[in-house]
């Protein structure tokens, strides 16, 4: 396999695996290992259909039609940031973020799956979301600043694959740029979840990369509660090689820093408030499921997909992080077929132009070190042609 085959099979796994992770998760979200075996007749193996048959009346989630193969916010929000890739073409900071992704979700209607109609994105993405348009298109705030004062969630985190495909094998650049795109959305440990996914994609996009080297890289980079709360819970998953027994365990592991409480539908009073202590729950499980399952795609969303509450998400990062482990022929045919068909959506177009640009982006960066190494090569010849440097 060729080097650009495998930037784009890796790339195309990523965004499959997300999204139909994303898929899978979003019907059972919100609800308890418990009541989704209750419900479903035990776990859950595929593709399943709302929770409620009466999806448009049935609260709390009406309208939407979650389930069936329908992607989510997650997805969309995913595709949102892709298409600013594809016409900055360049490395993106916040205010890339207020100039291209903010318009796209408000002005540029598209099929959005669960509402089963052309509407705006931001009709459909939740309150954190929101905030985006709120706070840069109406408060004209810094789009640096901006993410400050939002509920901390994990609402950044779960669109940052693209950050970490078009920075692929370098972790610690993929790193630094998501916590500059997610500036405008999350703050805390929302943005910094936001940065350690982005370099998860990124380290597993590396020749050779193993689960256990994209957990290394995320512990070497992650700092406070969301270092600690990865930590925990892979090691904990360690001990595990059947999701079945590691639900329980890994949620005990997560609790203490996770803010939201026991009960997901009803949060604390602390829930989801700025902490260097806490972290979200969300990226900390998508690695412990991607321990448990060894890497294995199958495996790892469907432990993210039974683990309930916010599994959706989680689903869509262990799907992310798996399917740029084991490229789309890790993701199942047939999952991703019926995603495709059920939301309307390509769900290879994008990663081949995200590719496109990956591949121009490092163009680039090639040429940016050069003209960096030629100037940093003429200061020290000057300074050593002076006689070194001065005291």
């Amino acid at each position: 396999m060729t080097l650009t085959s495998t930037l784009d099979d890796r790339i195309t796994g990523s965004l499959l695996g997300a999204a139909v992770g994303d898929a899978l998760g979003g019907p059972v979200e919100g609800w308890t290992p418990e009541q989704i075996s209750q419900r479903h007749g035990g776990r859950v193996r595929g593709i399943v259909g709302p929770w409620h048959e009466e999806w448009r009346t049935a609260r709390p989630i009406a309208p939407y039609h979650k389930g069936d193969g329908h992607v989510t916010d997650d997805t969309l929000m995913t595709r949102l940031l892709i298409e600013v890739y594809e016409e900055v073409r360049d490395h993106l900071d916040a205010y890339a973020v207020a100039a291209h992704l903010v318009p796209r979700m408000i002005g540029e209607p598209r099929w959005i799956p669960e509402l089963e109609a052309e509407a705006l994105p931001l009709q459909r993405v939740f309150l954190a979301e929101k905030w985006l348009v709120a706070r840069v298109h109406y408060g004209h705030v810094d789009p640096r600043e901006a993410g400050a004062g939002n509920i901390v969630n994990c609402g950044a985190a779960m669109y940052m694959a693209p950050v970490g495909l078009v920075n692929a094998a370098r972790p610690e650049a993929a790193y630094t740029e998501a916590l500059e795109v997610a500036a405008p959305h999350q703050s805390s440990y929302g943005r910094e979840a936001a940065g350690v996914l982005a370099a998860a994609v990124a380290a597993a996009c590396a020749p050779g990369a193993t689960v256990t080297s994209v957990v290394d890289t995320c512990l070497a980079l992650a700092k406070d509660g969301t270092r600690a709360a990865i930590e925990a819970v892979c090691e904990v998953a360690a001990a595990h090689r059947d999701f079945e027994t590691a639900l329980a365990p890994l949620r005990r592991a997560v609790a203490p820093f996770d803010t939201v409480g026991p009960d997901y539908r009803a949060p604390s009073l602390g829930a989801r408030r700025p902490s260097r202590l806490h972290a979200i729950e969300e990226l900390p499980v998508a690695l412990g499921m991607l321990v448990v399952g060894e890497g294995d795609y199958r495996r790892t969303v469907l432990g993210a997909v039974n683990y309930g509450r916010d599994c959706d998400s989680i689903a869509t990062m262990g799907g992310a992080v798996a399917g740029a482990l084991g490229g789309a022929a890790a993701v199942p045919g047939q999952w991703a077929e019926q995603v495709a068909e059920a939301s309307r959506l390509d769900l290879h177009g994008p990663a081949a132009r995200l590719a496109e640009v990956a591949r121009e982006v490092f163009a680039r960066d090639q040429a940016r070190n050069r003209a960096q190494a030629e100037a940093f090569a003429a200061l020290a010849g000057a300074g050593l042609a002076d006689g070194g440097p001065k005291a």
